[in-house]
């Protein structure tokens, strides 16, 4: 199993792209956890719920991009993995900040 990381990475970033597809596209609040929706009540849930599936989808490029990399190098990617995740994240709160 000498690409397990590479596949697992893959179908992780493969399952976070369809759950916030289906976010996009359905806009429905009541996707997210209890405690999400507690703890966040949006004025606007489809906007909320369209932004959130964009920052789904831009952070699930974190473990894809490290499923490419672990294909030539297993430390590299989890590199790729931290650093990915940290600066689709930081660019997540950037485009979650003027939703209410």
């Amino acid at each position: 199993m000498e690409y397990g990381y590479s596949i697992l990475m893959g179908i992780f970033s493969a399952a976070l792209i369809i759950y916030a597809a289906i976010m996009a596209a359905t806009k429905d609040y009541s996707m997210l956890p209890i405690r999400a929706q507690v703890a966040v009540k949006p004025k606007d849930p489809e906007l909320y719920m369209s932004k959130l599936a964009k920052v789904v989808a831009l952070t699930a490029l974190a473990p894809a991009l490290s499923a490419l990399i672990g294909l030539w190098n297993g430390f590299l990617a989890l590199i790729v993995l931290i650093g990915g995740t940290v600066f689709f994240l930081w660019l997540g709160t950037r485009i979650m900040a003027d939703v209410n």
